[in-house]
């Protein structure tokens, strides 16, 4: 198998090209616009043109048997509510380019990476994959984009037969993904690491802390999207890619303090007023990728935080203090 991983210099992409490496029985080139880093070089080819472009997708997938698509813009709350128009226009572009590549290429297997943001009006809990045909559409441009690459996929299935997999995971984290100065901009653990090794006291979240997470390590969102896409079972299948224990911001937020070595005692918040979308409960049901793919996440919570915590320690990153 050759497998085209498009965003794969990103925090996940990343995340599935040592995945892929690990089993020592797939050739992989990664398609980004960011500069690979050394050992992706050495082990894969690196194509570097703007997958935007149609020629440019068929260069990236020329050759390639499967196609594991994650290039998109993506981010935390507030990134969101910033860039609504850039990230429907640049994510559905890219669905236009990739897909049609991939569909006139031929290739054996279409992995869309998509996001629990398509559940982002759930009213069932644990939430099942069927539970997408009653949810209600996604009010964010982000939800909204990502809930297109899904239908898209079943429309070149439905029209010209392309097998597809659909993977949705739910709160990625894990070393890799580099926070920013502005909150929100980041996802939710690298922002929250930033503020507690900036010193901010009290800690800073967004709305009252009972919305709830179920944080997934990038290693266990990795393994399974690519178990889904070499298992049978997988093929024009969707599955929820996550951790199983829904814990609320609040508790997210004293496990980060803690891990940073700080006293529980000492944990103070401060809630600041929140976004016009801000998901209240996140909470998947995982139980479709166990009996079809016999898949489940692995992770510790308080393992992959320590590990996130370190990595973000050992960066060049000197948080302003606030």
């Amino acid at each position: 198998m050759k497998i085209l991983v498009t965003g794969g210099v990103g925090t996940i992409g990343s995340a599935v090209v040592r995945r892929l490496l690990r089993d020592n029985e797939f050739e992989v080139r990664v398609s980004d616009q960011r500069i690979a880093p050394g050992w992706m070089r050495e082990a894969c080819e690196v194509h570097t043109g703007n997958l935007l472009s149609a020629d440019e997708a068929v260069k990236a997938v020329d050759g390639c048997t499967h196609v594991i698509h994650l290039a998109a813009i993506v981010g935390g709350i507030a990134n969101f509510h910033k860039l609504p128009h850039t990230l429907l226009e640049v994510n559905t572009g890219l669905y236009n380019a990739v897909f049609g590549a991939a569909l006139r290429e031929g290739v054996e297997r279409l992995v869309y990476v998509s996001s629990s943001m398509v559940f982002e009006r759930a009213t069932v809990y644990p939430t099942p994959e069927s539970h997408l045909h009653d949810c209600l559409t996604p009010i964010s441009a982000y939800g909204f984009s990502k809930l297109a690459g899904e239908v898209y996929c079943r429309a070149l299935h439905d029209e010209h037969g392309l097998p597809f997999t659909i993977c949705r995971p739910f709160n990625a984290y894990g070393p890799g993904e580099m926070p920013d100065f502005e909150p929100g901009i980041a996802h939710a653990v690298p922002d929250l690491i930033r503020k507690v090794l900036s010193g901010q006291r009290p800690l800073q979240i967004f709305g009252s802390g009972e919305q709830t997470r179920t944080l997934t390590h990038i290693d266990d969102i990795a393994d399974g999207i690519v178990t889904a896409m070499v298992h049978p079972a997988g093929e024009n299948e969707d599955f929820n890619i996550s951790a199983s224990e829904e814990r609320t911001v609040a508790e997210i937020a004293r496990l980060i303090w803690v891990t940073c070595g700080l006293e529980a005692a000492e944990f103070e918040l401060e809630h600041l007023p929140t976004f016009e979308v801000d998901v209240r409960r996140r909470w998947p049901s995982v139980e479709k990728a166990q009996r079809l793919l016999g898949w489940e996440s692995r992770v510790d919570l308080r393992d992959g935080l320590a590990s996130t915590v370190g990595w973000l320690r050992e960066q060049e990153f000197v948080p302003p203090k606030v």
